[in-house]
């Protein structure tokens, strides 16, 4: 998820790149239970600031918020849509590496990658209001509504209660190959959660009550065709990969950006 070892093994990473208004992909073989293949628009382009290693995405309240990671340079951040620069922001302490978040009445939680620390924020100030502790590392996060949802690198969500931070449930996530490890920044909407695969270009739609990954959308192309030359090759699927995804769910529409991407994509999933 992080800084990653050249060799890795790259997972997923899916040929047939579109450059059609509507896109779409799932770099699966055929079988029982292949996902659906997710069709998308791309609806518009902003800008987003090369300095942020995504981590976390969020949209709330009209405004976009940024976690980003990095030992020494992790913050908190509401990010201006149409300029991609801060607009409010907190460090977090030089040894930290930020991680997912996400918004639940009235707060921010923030993870942490290794340190086992998920930070608690006042919604309007960014003042810190509590922290949690856990075990393992933490990676992306959302919520339904009741429950706080993370992943940690392995193929397992888990749910965990917002007041004490303690997992109450645990759902592992499979495609139809098996186990599908690796699962990073999450999104819950309508009932679906959404989430980004490390070392991948693909975005996952899972079904929380079985785990079962029941779409997929291939955006291989995306930062070749809108900012071509701005990411090498290697660093697009080793270190600077998609990473980050946000909905507005007045407008109906996702936001997706990666690290130190120059870009962040408003898409419409059909």
């Amino acid at each position: 998820m992080k800084q990653v070892f050249t060799g890795f093994i790259l997972l997923g990473l899916l040929a047939g790149c579109q450059n059609a208004a509507t896109e779409n992909g799932s770099g699966l073989p055929a079988g029982n239970d292949v996902p659906a293949v997710m069709n998308y628009t791309i609806t518009n382009v902003y800008p987003h600031n090369t300095g942020s290693y995504t981590e976390g995405l969020e949209w709330h309240d009209t405004t976009l918020y940024e976690s980003t990671g990095n030992v020494g340079v992790s913050k908190l951040a509401r990010v201006s849509l149409t300029t991609g620069k801060d607009i409010q922001k907190i460090d977090l302490p030089k040894e930290y590496f930020g991680e997912g978040i996400t918004v639940f009445n009235n707060k921010i939680y923030q993870l942490t990658w290794e340190h086992g620390k998920c930070f608690v924020y006042d919604f309007k100030t960014f003042k810190k209001i509590k922290e949690f502790s856990y075990e393992g590392e933490g990676w992306g996060m959302t919520n339904d509504g009741k429950y706080l949802i993370n992943d940690n690198r392995s193929n397992n969500l888990y749910y965990r209660d917002p007041e004490t931070f303690q997992v109450v449930k645990t759902v592992p996530v499979t495609d139809n190959n098996g186990p599908l490890v690796n699962i990073n920044e999450l999104e819950y909407v309508d009932g679906f959660i959404y989430a980004n695969v490390w070392l991948t270009n693909k975005i996952v739609k899972i079904d929380p009550a079985t785990g079962k990954v029941v779409a997929q959308a291939d955006f291989s192309y995306i930062l070749n065709k809108y900012a071509p030359g701005a990411i090498s090759d290697e660093k697009q699927v080793t270190d600077e990969v998609l990473n980050g995804i946000a909905y507005d769910s007045v407008g109906k529409r996702f936001f997706i950006t990666g690290k130190h991407w120059p870009k962040l994509f408003e898409v419409k999933f059909q």
